[in-house]
């Protein structure tokens, strides 16, 4: 049976196959070359995606990618679409699954909606449970850098805390949605906001996600 992640994976590939290398993203500065080689170090060079998480690794990272990114499009590509190796715990599906689901997801859409002419993908409601469990898990990480109380909460009145203060800020939409607006990308995400309204623009240019 194909999983979430694996679905979203294969989707991704061939968004960035049809689009090109040259084709803007929502990740600024990158194009989907540099999203393309970003998938394929996260999940194959373990020893430079540390800098996802450590700053002090983050140049390192960076150079790593910029390699990666000079390889052929098209062998990045087929690296998205094959998986990591099999020593990787990405290859583990219980842990691809976990860690990938949002991940391509919100990648996908970052090809998707950086193009002119971009059409809104329909989320069938087991797809949008599977995103939304995985918001309750990480949603205090995703908005620990937030300025303002921030509550993620659905079109039928589920919620979760992605950061505790005040004034408070509660951000309603589907759960595909919520989880674009985490990630960081609030402008681009189909949402609703409430609260003050200096509140609102605080959150909105917030840097949140990982």
């Amino acid at each position: 049976m194909t999983t979430h992640a694996q679905r979203e994976r294969l989707l991704l590939a061939d968004l960035l196959e049809s689009v090109g290398p040259d084709a803007p993203t929502l990740c600024e500065g990158w194009t989907a070359r540099d999203l393309a080689a970003h998938v394929v170090v996260r999940e194959r060079r373990g020893d430079a995606a540390a800098g996802l998480v450590v700053p002090q690794l983050a140049d390192r990272l960076e150079r790593v990618r910029g390699e990666y990114a000079r390889r052929p499009y098209e062998e990045l590509i087929r690296l998205i679409r094959t998986g990591p190796p099999r020593l990787s715990p990405f290859a583990l599906k219980q842990f691809d699954e976990a860690s990938n689901t949002v991940e391509f997801y919100v990648h996908t859409e970052d090809v998707r909606r950086a193009q002119p002419e971009w059409t809104p993908r329909e989320i069938d409601p087991v797809f949008a449970d599977a995103l939304w469990s995985r918001l309750e898990r990480a949603a205090r990480l995703l908005g620990r850098r937030s300025p303002v109380g921030l509550v993620l909460r659905r079109p039928d009145g589920q919620t979760v805390v992605a950061h505790r203060g005040s004034p408070v800020v509660t951000v309603t939409g589907e759960p595909a949605e919520l989880a674009l607006y985490a990630f960081g990308r609030q402008s681009s995400a189909d949402v609703v906001t409430e609260g003050d309204k200096a509140a609102v623009a605080s959150a909105q240019a917030a840097r949140l996600g990982m």
